[in-house]
């Protein structure tokens, strides 16, 4: 067989060449192309005639088609680099989400799609569900509704709903802001951050401009001796994106008035309706029954935080306040690690650079799944794009790209392609994230259509002295979403509407929670180490440099000791880590199951969120200093609950039940088990959202999923 590195692949990659014009005018296009087969569908098929080939195979193989630009149109706002690529990305979301809502309150379509329900039609498993899904849809989209002001109304709703949506994401991309510091003000961070923040003109001579940034933000948090520092940036943060609180505001006072139009009780009894847990009740059961098993543990864990900030403020000639803010947490947590568990965050780090520890994880993939990648590098690229001009593969000159292939015992064909996408910079996404940028399904002349798809992150970019390092707690997130990555490119389903991710919200983190495990692993922490230092002569005595006189010089590889420590820190401090979840899945349920629509008009949303975090993580605000509860808008920075985990952030933790489950029942005994790993990917990943999520559990597991594997591991069995 031909080795993978020297085949071309059967499918070019997807092109990044848009302007402000093309985009818009590309989204009109396809828009139009679109509404004319509805138009076409709707006048020579009639609900006697209809059948799941003339009417909703038509459709089906639409949305495939479409998906291949679509994605693509909205991905400029969330990585290009000019302001006016952006916007305009921004509109062609907006002018698509205009006409999918359209498209799914036209009652002529709705009329054939129930005709051809009714018919009962011997049809594949997977396009019965589409067949469902679509019929259920229509109704959940207003068309249950009589024609006329109540239906107007609901539609109005809907597309203001999706403005609400496009702005606030817009706001949160383009967030520039930040706070000036003296070097003494920080004192305490590390010199890697310091050496990369921007240095102060003018008024600011000799200061330092720290971003809001995750590589900025998190280090100053961990390392900053002054507290008033951290407080100031804390409260900065929170209030980095206020123009989001009214349309956060609106937007959940609208979900609520929406559901209520469609004969719901709550919008989270609407959302919930069609997810793994099903009711309000449900989620609200799970999310109590944690808080009462980690609260006690939760102020234990402070009692302890407690005594050594006292010791540490009396250290240095100042009085102990007797209280533990939200903005100690990070700073103690951290010194906690070091002194009790001789866990020191900035040398782990230096054994995981961000290019070798890629290698290593797409490594274990490979292993695994059954997987080869293939980078293809700039020179390559002019052979592989069809326009022959390799920059237009890629976004961004610091895209990197793989093509994907099966290893030979699988077949050794084409997988798709894999982009990341690793470091900050203005405009950009500010968070990780995968994004598909093409799905994979079955075209309508029977050939497969193969996926892209991208890592979208924000790690610290690389120096002249040192290549980026990835903190542990940054190996993980990057495996997480690799993890999705990989759930995207292995999916094989034959629509796109249920390719890869395309799960339900409270079983879509499983698969990448799961593969979190391999982080915590001695034999894959090891292997996916390599010390920097050991990279390239230039890098060893960079490291010689800035090193004790008398200090060994540092293994390849991770020492087993340093191993030992990090994975005995796996749960420290962990009720608080998962009361901190509790409090975003808590707040999520709180504003989207009111008890009437005037409770969530009149509903002070940032004092609810305040409070709540109070309340349930235990860390004091500063409300303690009286300041009220209206000090910060965390809210209106908080992406998700406007980006389509409206209630769903509880499904970071009911997954989390899933995930260990398969985990313990499966891989922990050999995490690298080959036929385990295959397995997996052909009875989960490979099946998407093209079959009811717990069905795909329980073939996996050969039983329903139990919870006692979630609470041992939490050690709150």
């Amino acid at each position: 067989m031909t080795p993978p590195n020297s085949r071309k692949p059967p499918q070019a990659p997807p092109t990044f060449t848009a302007t402000t014009q093309s985009i818009v005018d590309d989204a009109k296009r396809l828009i139009e192309r679109s509404r004319s087969l509805q138009d076409q569908i709707v006048s020579t098929v009639q609900p006697d005639t209809a059948t799941f080939a003339n009417t909703l195979l038509l459709q089906a193989q639409d949305e495939n088609d479409m998906a291949l630009e679509t994605h693509i149109l909205g991905f400029y706002q969330a990585v290009s680099t000019n302001p006016a690529l952006r916007n305009a990305s921004s509109e062609a979301e907006k002018l698509l989400n205009d006409f999918s809502i359209e498209s799914a309150m036209r009652e002529d379509l709705f009329r054939l799609v129930e005709a051809t329900l009714k018919k009962n039609e011997p049809l594949d498993p997977e396009s019965r569900r589409l067949l469902e899904k679509e019929h259920k849809d229509y109704i959940r989209n207003g068309l249950g509704l009589p024609a006329g002001p109540l239906r107007d109304r609901f539609k109005e709703i809907k597309k203001r709903l999706s403005d609400l949506g496009i702005q606030f994401q817009k706001n949160l991309n383009e967030e520039n802001g930040g706070l000036w510091f003296t070097p003494e003000e920080l004192d305490g961070v590390p010199e890697d951050v310091l050496s990369g923040l921007r240095k102060g003109e003018g008024e600011n001579e000799g200061d330092l401009w720290l971003t809001f940034k995750y590589p900025d933000l998190f280090p100053a948090l961990k390392y900053a001796k002054n507290s008033n520092t951290r407080k100031r940036i804390v409260i900065a943060n929170e209030n980095k994106c206020n123009q989001n609180v009214p349309l956060f505001k609106e937007a959940v006072v609208l979900r609520d008035e929406a559901a209520r139009l469609l004969g719901y009780p709550s919008h989270a009894a609407f959302k919930l309706e069609d997810k793994m847990v099903k009711t309000p009740k449900a989620v609200t059961s799970f999310l109590g029954d944690l808080r009462s098993r980690l609260t006690d543990g939760g102020l234990k864990e402070i009692e302890v935080l407690k005594n050594l900030k006292k010791a540490d403020v009396e250290s240095r000639g100042e009085s102990f306040d007797d209280l533990y803010f939200i903005w100690d947490h990070r700073f103690y947590d951290r010194m906690m690690l070091e002194k009790q568990y001789s866990l020191d965050h900035q040398l782990i780090a230096e054994y995981f650079p961000l290019q070798t520890t890629i290698r290593g994880m797409l490594q274990i993939f490979e292993e695994l799944f059954g997987l080869v990648f293939i980078e293809i590098v700039e020179e390559q690229r002019d052979k592989v794009v069809e326009s022959g001009k390799g920059s237009d593969m890629v976004w961004h000159q610091d895209v990197q790209v793989f093509s994907v292939w099966d290893d030979e015992e699988e077949g050794g064909g084409f997988v798709g392609y894999l982009y990341l996408d690793l470091f900050p910079r203005e405009g950009k996404y500010g968070h990780a994230a995968n994004f598909n940028l093409q799905p994979g399904f079955i075209g309508a002349d029977g050939n497969r259509r193969y996926p892209a798809t991208a890592l979208v992150c924000n790690f610290s970019k690389p120096t002249l002295k040192k290549p980026s390092l990835l903190k542990h707690d940054e190996v993980v997130t990057l495996f997480h979403e690799l993890g999705h990555g990989i759930h995207d490119l292995v999916s094989r389903t034959t629509y796109s509407r249920f390719h890869g991710t395309n799960t339900v919200r409270d079983f879509v983190e499983a698969p990448s929670q799961m593969l979190e495990n391999w982080c915590w692993t001695p034999s894959q922490l090891k292997s996916l180490s390599q010390h920097y230092s050991t990279l390239s002569p230039e890098y060893l005595k960079a490291w010689a440099e800035q090193a004790d006189e008398n200090a060994a010089r540092p293994t390849k590889q991770i020492p087993d000791e340093l191993v030992t420590n990090l994975i005995r820190t796996k749960h420290v401090n962990g009720a608080l880590f998962n009361l901190r979840q509790l409090h975003f899945g808590i707040f999520d349920m709180t504003v989207h199951e009111p008890t009437n629509h005037e409770a969530i008009e009149t509903m002070a949303i940032s004092e609810t969120y305040n409070t709540l975090r109070r309340e349930i993580s235990q860390l004091e605000g500063p409300e303690k200093l009286g300041e009220g509860n209206e000090w910060g808008h965390g809210e209106a920075t908080f992406g998700h609950l406007m980006g389509g985990y409206d209630v769903g952030y509880y499904g970071y933790l009911s997954s989390l039940v899933y995930s260990t489950d398969m985990f313990y029942s499966v891989f922990k005994v050999d995490p690298m088990d080959r036929r385990e790993g295959r397995r997996y990917r052909h009875t989960v990943l490979e099946k998407g959202g093209s079959q009811e999520e717990m069905k795909t559990l329980i073939e996996f597991l050969g039983r329903p999923p139990k919870t006692d594997p979630f609470y041992q591991e939490l050690g709150l069995a």
